[in-house]
């Protein structure tokens, strides 16, 4: 045991047949030029240079679909920015996937100006008061970045941006500034009236990158990534392809290339081939799901439950009405007050273009037309995804019984 190990790690001291710069190819990495995005670089650099005169900017929303270069431009532009400012503007960027509470954010913040909040035992007012205090001492423009912002409106409410919005009305000597990031086209549904107004003063749209800019995106990481040499003419394209077909996720793309070359990398092999490609597809597409079930909301996790339940029971031709009767069914057990049949219609949709089920209409003649519902995904990734959430580990043993 212990020699195969010393094998492994070993293997590892010595410098990588397949990697140049492994962390090229990571999502947090932002190169020095962003194919494909020029149009949407130059549309927030247009809206975030009066800060360098000393000018509030206005706030910016900025939607696309997961892998189509929100953050990555973000960060690309601030980095120019803060190039040009030096010390005249600061940055915060807060991921509110990880940070999904009032206090959480608004934390980050106060930390980024060198104020130290603990992680908890303030109220949130103080620590909002802190957090003014500590930006108008400064005397800047603050740019504040607050990306996958629906997890935390979805979360926690709008209260935090409704302050953030309103935020430079208490300020003397400083301005703030919002740029809200999320792949959720139907977030804004989710904001009271006065947040909207205010948060979108400018919107930047972007748009699914095709399988050939996805090539050149893979083509210039992969230059600064991996030896020469090192990939079958086909890696680029099939990786490419692949992820063209979820929606132009380069995100994806990335993942399946880093993926590939690290299962060459564990076999030894001096390239990474598109067989290399196609065992790394499978092995995200299961963890992705689970991911994906494992992040969604309690109510997304209940109706993909009795959908899962139905099924195991044996029930066909699954529709809406049918799905929400068990719902109803599970919640009560479970003590929760459930949702409508009219939102969990809505959860039943995102579902589906999550693509962890399946809503098919189908005509019934004269009495009209149905959505018959069935899962699109393995039984055992459903398990996993929501037996991560230790509350659903619960439940499902409860009503599995």
């Amino acid at each position: 045991m212990e020699g195969g190990i010393d094998e492994i790690f070993e293997r590892f001291l010595v410098e990588s047949k397949i990697f140049r710069d492994r962390d090229k190819l990571l999502p947090d990495y932002v190169p020095n030029e962003l194919p494909h995005r020029t149009q949407q670089i130059m549309q927030l650099a247009k809206i975030l240079a009066p800060a360098l005169g000393g000018y509030k900017p206005s706030n910016v929303f900025i939607y696309g679909l997961t892998g189509t270069g929100k953050t990555a431009v973000a960060k690309y532009v601030l980095r120019k920015l803060q190039e040009k400012a030096q010390d005249r503007v600061l940055f915060s960027y807060v991921n509110c996937r990880q940070n999904s509470t009032s206090y959480r954010v608004v934390a980050e913040l106060a930390r980024s100006l060198g104020t130290r909040i603990p992680f908890t035992g303030l109220s949130t007012s103080e620590v909002y008061r802190r957090f003014v205090s500590s930006l108008d001492r400064r005397g800047r423009i603050m740019v504040v970045v607050l990306d996958e912002i629906d997890h935390l409106v979805k979360k926690s409410g709008d209260d935090v941006l409704y302050f953030l919005t309103r935020v430079n009305e208490q300020l003397s000597s400083s301005k703030l500034s919002l740029i809200g990031i999320t792949n959720d086209l139907k977030f804004t549904e989710f904001l009271d009236a006065r947040v909207k107004s205010s948060l979108g003063e400018e919107e930047l749209v972007f748009p699914p990158y095709t399988a050939r800019e996805l090539e050149d995106i893979l083509r210039q990481r992969a230059a600064e990534a991996f030896n020469d040499g090192v990939l079958e003419p086909d890696v680029i394209p099939l990786c490419a392809a692949i992820a063209a077909k979820q929606n132009g996720d380069a995100r994806l793309a990335l993942d399946l290339l880093l993926k590939a070359a690290d299962i060459a990398e564990r076999e030894g092999a001096s390239k990474v081939t598109a067989d290399h490609v196609r065992q790394a597809q499978k092995e995200i597409e299961k963890n992705v799901t689970v991911d994906v079930i494992r992040t969604m909301p309690l109510h997304h996790k209940l109706v993909l439950l009795a959908v899962y339940l139905l099924e195991k029971e044996g029930a066909r031709n699954i529709t809406t009405g049918v799905i929400y009767n068990k719902y109803l069914e599970i919640s009560r057990l479970l003590g929760i007050d459930p949702v409508t049949q009219r939102r969990v219609s809505d959860v039943i949709n995102e579902l589906d273009m999550a693509g962890i089920i399946n809503a098919r209409v189908v005509s019934l003649g004269r009495y009209g037309r149905t959505k018959i519902i069935k899962l699109s995904t393995s039984v055992r990734s459903i398990e996993e995804g929501l037996q991560e959430d230790l509350f659903m580990l619960g439940a499902l043993e409860m009503v599995t019984r």
